[in-house]
């Protein structure tokens, strides 16, 4: 009877695993095509043909912009964008000599002085904390958040305060940055709104409630090792939750959330994250502008021509789950998640 039993266990492990195995591999093909399809500067191209001009005409004169992870890439497209535009950009740094260079070439390239460097590095959650209080003293309307900072960290690093890297930039300084500055948000009301990037790679993840990798490595990753690349994936997923659970929960405050997926774009970032895919990828992947197009749109549209809580991919709202990925079951998860990282800030 004992050996009838575990050789039954055995074979209920073995299909789960193998179940699990071809989920993830379907997450990955279809990922894969539709990415290629879709999120490549070809893609973009396409999606173009589309696009209204006059959309991206509009001045925002005398609106406060935050941009975090402002001064390369993505980011620093972003701020560009907006700051052309007449907007006032505070632009979040980690490294203020790097911060400095970006600010001093977009004042010069945009005429536009009212650009300004604000150290902080997103995965300190006591560096969020100073910072967001810091902020607060000058008692002036955000209008428009940009959670644009991020990093895919291949190995396992912890941060001086017990986190690991990619969940401490990706999630918590996401979380706490936003949550924090919700006061200077109301401000701004009902034209105040959030937008966080995120990333197609969330298509290949579900939800879920362990947010550091630790279970994870040991049951779900590839040779059960830690993987940068899927715990990048775990993060967006999260970002795009919490997007949808702050718009369920401050719908009444005046304030929009709004994700996006700014394509495969040749970044600094991926550069160094991703080498072998940058390198296959060459001549293909979009430029940071293009990357940036669709923050700087929802940054000027007028708020009810979008859908708070929404996931934004070259200026339409994009689906949330691949067909057949079983992660949309998982978003139940987030309020969980909401505990947990509020017991970190």
């Amino acid at each position: 009877m004992q050996s009838k039993a575990t050789l039954q266990i055995h074979i209920n492990i073995s299909l789960q695993s193998l179940a699990m195995f071809l989920l993830k591999a379907w997450r990955s093909s279809a990922f894969g095509v539709y990415g290629y399809l879709n999120f490549t500067k070809s893609g973009f191209l396409e999606h173009s043909k589309n696009f209204n001009p006059e959309d991206m005409a509009r001045r925002i004169d005398g609106k406060n912009c935050i941009v975090t992870g402002a001064n390369s890439g993505i980011g620093y497209a972003t701020a560009h964008g907006l700051a052309s535009r007449g907007a006032t950009v505070y632009m979040v740094c980690r490294n203020r000599g790097r911060g400095e260079d970006a600010v001093s070439k977009i004042q010069s390239s945009t005429n536009n002085q009212n650009v300004h460097l604000e150290v902080c590095d997103l995965s300190s959650v006591h560096d969020v904390k100073s910072f967001t209080s810091r902020f607060k003293e000058k008692d002036i309307p955000v209008h428009v958040l940009v959670n644009n900072a991020g990093i895919l960290e291949n190995t396992r690093v912890t941060t001086s305060e017990g986190y690991e890297m990619n969940f401490a930039v990706n999630v918590l300084g996401t979380y706490g940055m936003t949550e924090l500055m919700l006061p200077l948000l109301e401000k701004s009301q009902p034209d105040a709104r959030v937008i966080t990037v995120a990333s197609g790679g969330m298509y290949t993840s579900p939800l879920t409630k362990d947010l550091q990798s630790d279970e994870f490595v040991l049951m779900q990753f590839t040779s059960g090792e830690f993987s940068g690349v899927e715990q990048y994936a775990r993060n967006k997923r999260v970002q795009v939750a919490l997007t949808e659970k702050w718009a369920e929960k401050y719908g009444d405050k005046g304030i929009g959330f709004y994700a996006m997926h700014p394509g495969w774009a040749e970044t600094p970032g991926v550069a160094t994250s991703l080498p072998s895919f940058s390198k296959s990828f060459e001549g293909k992947l979009r430029t940071s502008e293009q990357g940036a197009d669709t923050v700087i749109w929802l940054a000027l549209q007028p708020k009810e021509k979008l859908v708070s809580g929404g996931f934004y991919f070259d200026r339409a709202e994009a689906p949330k789950h691949l067909p057949f990925g079983a992660t949309i079951g998982s978003h139940a998860a987030i309020d969980s998640i909401v505990d947990t990282l509020n017991s970190f800030i």
